[in-house]
């Protein structure tokens, strides 16, 4: 379809009389934006009512205007909300969908809403709005997952699993240790958002196009109005900054990546090589001709569908580097990957979550592991340095040789005898076996922040008590 195609009355009433014919099907497609920013409906007419109600503050409009714009836009809401409202892709934008309808409902006073505002300044404060409601919401579901792995270190304060570096056995740990790493790592995501959040609370409606306005239009009603805590202060910046979107992806990126780590040690805890943990069939799925398989693809989708917030946050990053001030089309496509990102980043939240609640310790199996792979090395050296006075480098020496022994006879540091021992160092005594199983292990580990028992109950308690 041709430009000459379309009716006059479709060609879009914002461009007035530049224009005699509305833009061709592609350059439609292309432009509008009404397909996906239709989900900022809320946060338009938030800033819609805030916007009109100041207007009639300073006299800009009538009170009765300002009256039947606020009944307009309540019914425009509940018409959305109940499904009934057509999106017509003409209307380009959410904006302008509103503006159109609401024009309809009271007549001549909806098109004075759009006094002293442009789009560009009412995109961002609409955009702002929805994504520190999304900061809201991820904090919440950060929340509840630190809540489900503190629920697991509580119960496994003390059971004793392998530490690994390398995916090597390096030295016993805690499953509550275990459990609480994700705790601290998830904290540190949390206070990312609340201080996005509350670096990106500031208004930028009123800045208008670019330069502010010339009617006397009270910014700091607006801004309260709609819970910001003080009006941009840069026109300018106003309509071009995309920072809190860029934050709020950051953020996301960061936690989507603890959270696919924690993905990933499920599908491996979950093998049969491993059998650590056992997955509920809530999380897990069969095989279609292998009847054995419980397969972890609930850890696995989430481990892919994560990288999709890496992937937005360097898409609005490339598409946001190269613009001048102020505002370019180009920035129309934030919206897709932040509204993307955000639904990818609560349903990876809720549905890890649910699998960290579910999830079973298989406590035997993880002692036995803990006890192999010579874990309990450092622990030798250690009590040579401490009991001994040897230097550590020499106490480092002593114990390799002494693990070398072992692997060849196939037994364990514990398994030597004495005598093979003082072979090594005469000076070893016999209560070199206190320190090498595996509980005597993590229990000496009292330093702050290690892995014993005592410490990981007092870390438990501590952010227990901070998110009560």
């Amino acid at each position: 379809m041709s430009a000459n195609d379309i009716p006059q009355s479709s060609a879009n009433a914002m461009w007035g009389g530049r224009f005699s014919a509305g833009p061709d099907a592609i350059m439609q497609a292309i432009n509008a934006s009404i397909g996906f920013d239709q989900r900022l409906y809320a946060q338009d007419i938030a800033g819609s009512r805030a916007h009109a109600a100041m207007l009639a503050t300073v006299g800009i409009l009538t009170d009765k205007d300002a009256e039947a714009i606020r009944e307009g836009l309540l019914t425009v809401l509940s018409e959305i909300e109940a499904g009934n409202f057509e999106f017509r892709v003409e209307q380009e934008d959410i904006h302008m969908a509103v503006e159109a309808r609401l024009t309809e409902i009271v007549g001549e006073a909806g098109k004075r809403l759009h006094t002293a505002r442009s789009r560009n300044d009412q995109v961002a404060v609409d955009f702002r709005l929805w994504v520190r409601d999304q900061c809201d919401a991820a904090i919440s579901g950060i929340e509840a997952l630190m809540q489900a792995f503190l629920a697991q270190a509580e119960v496994g304060a003390d059971w004793v699993m392998p530490g690994f570096t390398h995916l090597q056995t390096a030295q016993p740990v805690t499953w509550g240790h275990h459990m609480m790493a994700y705790v601290e790592m998830l904290a540190r995501d949390r206070s990312r958002f609340i201080d996005a959040r509350a670096r990106m609370n500031e208004c930028p409606l009123g800045a208008a196009a670019l330069a502010g306005t010339s009617f006397p239009i009270d910014r700091a009603m607006t801004a309260q109005a709609l819970g910001f805590d003080r009006p941009t202060a840069n026109s300018l910046d106003s309509v071009a900054d995309r920072d809190f979107a860029l934050e709020f992806l950051s953020a996301s990126s960061i936690c989507a990546m603890h959270l696919s780590r924690f993905a990933e040690e499920l599908v491996i805890w979950s093998s049969a090589q491993f059998r650590f943990v056992r997955l509920s069939d809530k999380w897990t799925t069969g095989s279609s001709i292998m009847p054995q398989k419980k397969n972890p693809d609930a850890a696995e989708l989430l481990r892919a569908k994560l990288g999709r917030i890496m992937g937005a946050t360097v898409a609005l990053f490339t598409v946001m580097k190269g613009l001048p001030l102020t505002y370019s089309k180009d920035m129309q496509e934030d919206k897709e990957q932040v509204f993307d990102a955000a639904d990818t980043l609560m349903l990876g939240l809720a549905a890890m979550t649910g699998m960290v609640g579910d999830m079973h310790a298989m406590v035997d199996n993880l002692r036995v592991a803990a006890a192999s792979g010579f874990s309990t090395a450092t622990d030798l050296a250690d009590w040579l340095v401490r009991e001994l006075g040897l230097p550590f480098r020499e106490a480092h020496h002593v114990t390799g040789t002494l693990v070398g022994m072992a692997e060849k006879r196939g037994i364990d540091l514990p398994d030597l005898s004495l005598a093979d021992m003082q072979s090594v160092y005469a000076g070893i005594r016999a209560d070199v076996f206190d320190v090498l199983g595996v509980e005597n292990s993590v229990n000496s580990r009292t330093s702050y922040g290690g892995t014993s028992p005592v410490q990981v109950r007092a870390q438990i308690a501590r952010w227990k008590a901070a998110l009560a």
